[in-house]
């Protein structure tokens, strides 16, 4: 995305300075010309937003951010606005970059802090052997080593062995706690010293530590009351949008006809045009929810963890 943007800028500036500066000699096919050279960094920059469009409305999806810019940068080139057309498609692009950007690095945050299970376990058999298994493949009631330095990978009671555990990773507390047969241990937390034997009380998706990690990870699904809000208020006013746009295009030119004056349909289709840009609903619809998400991802970085929007609101 960021290489598209970079290539559409500069073709949209040595465009600009060509037509501007150099090439300024007005014919009848001067227009057709630029607009041919501005269609280059539109489809560059816009192509997947204008094919999304039309993609939504084959779905039966018609009133959409994607919808609202195509109908608005379309609507420019058709107005002779070449530059402004590829313009606001350019700042589009690079909102929805600085979007993307956030997200990831809320999503980095939170898998950073979520490496708290094992990859391993070391599962003890009948003969007293020991052999590294996958903790999903560890049943309820298997004997389990766990050595100091390591971490728990399923819950379970101690059967043998005493420690001290840090339990950070689970309740935030950095003093160590002592643990001893009979002591009940969850998964996440690390063996800090002497090692121990554990029957396992659960399978490793029941564990403290997946359940946890569950909770992050679909956090961004409990939805809170701002978001509902949100969604809900989207579905109503984008129609309600490109209607009136549609009214504001057509209504004053027709009342002007009835009046024997000039209908100037350019004017009032640019005015149609510019409404629908600055009324598109993308800055609210997408803010608060990614203001919730960044919210998560930033508390991960600084080790702490959310299970949800509504818990963050």
């Amino acid at each position: 995305a960021l290489i598209r943007i970079i290539i559409a800028t500069v073709l949209v500036a040595t465009f600009t300075i060509v037509f501007k500066f150099v090439w300024i000699e007005e014919n009848k096919w001067t227009r057709w010309i630029q607009l041919a050279a501005y269609l280059i960094p539109y489809v560059i920059v816009g192509g997947d937003i204008v094919k999304g469009a039309v993609k939504n409305i084959a779905h039966g999806q018609v009133f959409d951010e994607k919808f609202l810019m195509a109908i608005a940068t379309i609507g420019a080139f058709v107005l002779g606005e070449n530059l402004e057309g590829v313009a606001v498609m350019l700042f589009y692009q690079i909102g929805e970059l600085f979007q993307s950007i956030a997200v990831g690095k809320s999503r980095k945050n939170i898998s950073d802090l979520m490496d708290i299970c094992p990859d391993t376990a070391n599962l003890q058999h009948e003969d007293g052997s020991v052999t590294k298994e996958d903790p999903e493949d560890i049943e309820i009631g298997s004997i389990i080593v766990v050595n100091p330095g390591e971490k728990i990978p399923i819950d379970g009671i101690i059967k043998e062995g005493k420690t001290s555990l840090d339990t950070s990773a689970l309740t935030g507390e950095s003093v160590p706690r002592n643990a001893e047969i009979g002591d009940q241990v969850y998964s996440g937390a690390i063996c800090l010293s002497g090692q121990i034997k554990l029957e396992t009380t659960k399978e490793f998706g029941e564990s403290t530590a997946s359940k946890i990690l569950e909770l992050v990870e679909n956090s961004s699904m409990k939805k809170a009351k701002a978001e509902n809000f949100i969604s809900k208020f989207a579905k109503f006013y984008t129609p309600i949008v490109v209607y009136s746009a549609l009214v504001l295009a057509l209504l004053p030119p027709v009342i002007r006809i009835l009046l024997g004056m000039d209908a100037d349909w350019i004017i009032w289709i640019t005015r149609a045009l510019t409404f629908l840009v600055i009324s598109c609903p993308c800055a609210v619809v997408i803010s608060v929810p990614l203001s919730f998400f960044g919210g998560i991802g930033s508390a991960s970085s600084h080790g702490i963890l959310v299970k949800g929007s509504n818990y963050l609101e």
